[in-house]
C-alpha cells in the first residue's frame, strides 16, 4: 500500500472515463447525453476533466478530500442539489510525453475514488457536474501499489463496493459489489484507449465531451494523473437515493485474496 499526500496531488491532473461499466449511464440518467457520440462495441463513451491544475474557474479548484464531501451552497442553475456517489477505481499514472503528445500512461497505484456528481439533466458538459470546489471529490488515503493491470495479474482479485450510512444510522448497499475485471475496458486496453482519446477526442458543441488532451497540455504537461476509470452499477436503492447532510459515503476497493484494502469514507456536510 502507498500513502497519498493531498498536498502533492495539487499538481496532478484529474480526469474520468464515461460509460465504462455496462448500465451505469442509463441508471444515472445520462445515456441520452451521448446519443451523438459514436463508440465501438463496448468501448467507453469518452473522457472528461474534473481537475485542471492552474486553470481558471471551478475546474482549477482542487477538489479532493479523504474524509469530507461539502454540499454546494447553491445550485447555479436553480435546480435541486441532487448529489450522487459515483463509486469508482482511481488509477494513478505517470505520464510519458513526446512534445505535446502523451505516448504512454504508466500505472503505479489504484484505490477507492468517489467521482461524486450533481445530477443536472441537460448539462452542457460532463465536467459541469463534477467539481464545485474543495471537497467535492473523494479519494482514499491509501492505494494499492501496482504496475501490472493484466487480467491474471495482482489486481485480478480486487473488487469495488459502495455503501451509504444515513444520518439516522441506517446502513445501505449503494453500489453493486463488482470485480475490477468487470469494467468494459481495463488494464492495457483501457490505457491504450485513453492515450488514443487524449490525442483524438476534440469535443464538439453537440456532445458532452471536451478536448482533454489540449487541457492537459495547457496545464503544463503534468507528469502524474489520477483517472477515475468509471462508476459501477447502482443497487436499486443507490440509483434512486441522493445524498443528504449527515450521510456517510463509503467506497472500498478490497482484495479477496488477502486482508488488504483501500477504503474511503466521506461525511456529507454543509459549508
Amino acid at each position: 500500500m502507498i500513502e497519498l499526500d493531498l498536498e502533492d496531488m495539487h499538481g496532478w491532473f484529474g480526469f474520468g472515463v464515461a460509460g465504462n461499466f455496462a448500465g451505469h449511464l442509463e441508471q444515472a440518467g445520462e445515456a441520452a447525453d451521448f446519443v451523438t457520440v459514436a463508440s465501438a462495441g463496448d468501448a467507453p463513451k469518452g473522457i472528461f476533466p474534473w481537475y485542471i491544475p492552474g486553470a481558471d474557474g471551478l475546474l482549477g479548484e482542487f477538489p479532493l478530500s479523504h474524509d469530507a464531501l461539502i454540499v454546494p451552497p447553491v445550485n447555479a442553475d436553480g435546480g435541486p442539489l441532487n448529489l450522487q456517489i459515483e463509486p469508482e477505481v482511481g488509477l494513478a499514472c505517470e505520464v510519458v510525453w513526446s512534445g505535446d503528445t502523451v505516448v504512454t500512461l504508466r500505472p503505479f497505484a489504484l484505490g477507492a475514488f468517489n467521482d461524486c456528481s450533481i445530477r443536472r439533466p441537460g448539462a452542457r458538459k460532463i465536467s459541469d457536474k463534477k467539481n464545485w470546489g474543495p471537497a467535492s471529490k473523494g479519494v482514499a488515503r491509501q492505494f494499492f501499489e501496482t504496475h501490472d493491470l493484466t487480467p491474471d495479474g495482482p489486481t485480478a482479485s480486487l473488487r469495488l463496493l459502495c455503501h451509504l450510512r444515513t444520518a439516522d444510522g441506517a446502513h445501505h448497499e449503494y453500489g453493486v459489489d463488482s470485480p475490477l475485471l468487470g469494467y468494459s475496458y481495463y488494464g492495457e486496453v483501457l490505457l491504450d484507449w485513453i492515450v488514443e482519446r487524449l490525442a483524438n477526442q476534440k469535443g464538439a458543441p453537440d456532445t458532452p465531451l471536451e478536448d482533454v488532451g489540449a487541457q492537459l497540455v495547457a496545464s503544463g504537461h503534468p507528469t502524474t494523473v489520477l483517472i477515475g476509470i468509471g462508476a459501477t452499477r447502482y443497487t436499486e436503492y443507490g440509483g434512486s437515493t441522493y445524498l443528504k447532510p449527515g450521510d456517510e459515503a463509503i467506497v472500498r476497493v478490497y482484495d479477496t485474496a488477502t486482508a488488504d484494502f483501500s477504503e474511503l469514507r466521506q461525511l456529507v456536510w454543509e459549508p
